[in-house]
């Protein structure tokens, strides 16, 4: 055969396709994960991380301990709880809802009544700053605080519409944030550093 005329052969296109929402979601809700391990469905991939540093676990403790403390009605707040947004399945380092919401919940439910998510980076920061900011606002989460590491700085998101947050107040580690009501308190940011 000529140059010419493999150029004039035409192969049939080979299709492929990657697994269905169905069978993607089956394979995830069936993984088995070494202690400690937790996977979440983030827009369409399979995101398996290990369990967090000590400082990581530092930082949530501070702020959970102060939502606690500071927070003028009685919240509560679920470590890792997974929730199921329209951009996937995500566990949140903390949710925060009102008392009894968590009560009688499935590992993974609807985040209808959730008040604010919470997640501190570490391994895979994009995801946090991304698509989970963006499936928390399409689950009209009225607030999402991301505290990153990487970049020193604390960002409260609020007023979720059309799939992302409308406004957010960017706070440099070692400055004061206010969390607005529910919470009604301000805390200091330094203790992140």
């Amino acid at each position: 055969m000529t140059i010419e005329e493999v150029r004039m052969v035409t192969m049939p296109a080979i299709e492929r396709r990657g697994p269905s929402e169905e069978e993607l979601l089956a394979v995830f809700l069936d993984l088995d994960l070494p202690e400690g391990y937790r996977a979440e469905l983030i827009e369409g991939k399979i995101v398996v991380s290990p369990p967090p540093d000590g400082d990581h676990e530092d930082v949530l403790s501070r702020l959970v301990g102060e939502i606690h403390r500071q927070s003028a009605v009685n919240l509560h707040v679920s470590g890792h709880k997974g929730l199921i947004t329209p951009l996937g399945r995500f566990i949140p380092d903390a949710t925060i809802g009102p008392k009894g919401l968590f009560r009688g919940m499935d590992s993974w439910a609807d985040p209808k009544g959730v008040i604010m998510t919470v997640e501190v980076t570490s391994t895979r920061p994009d995801n946090d700053r991304g698509p989970k900011r963006r499936g928390y606002a399409a689950a009209e989460i009225p607030f999402y605080l991301l505290v990153d590491r990487a970049e020193g700085v604390a960002t409260l998101y609020s007023a979720p519409s059309a799939g992302d947050y409308r406004q957010y107040l960017h706070i440099p580690f070692g400055n004061k944030l206010h969390l607005p009501e529910p919470f009604g308190f301000t805390f200091d940011t330094s203790e992140f550093t």
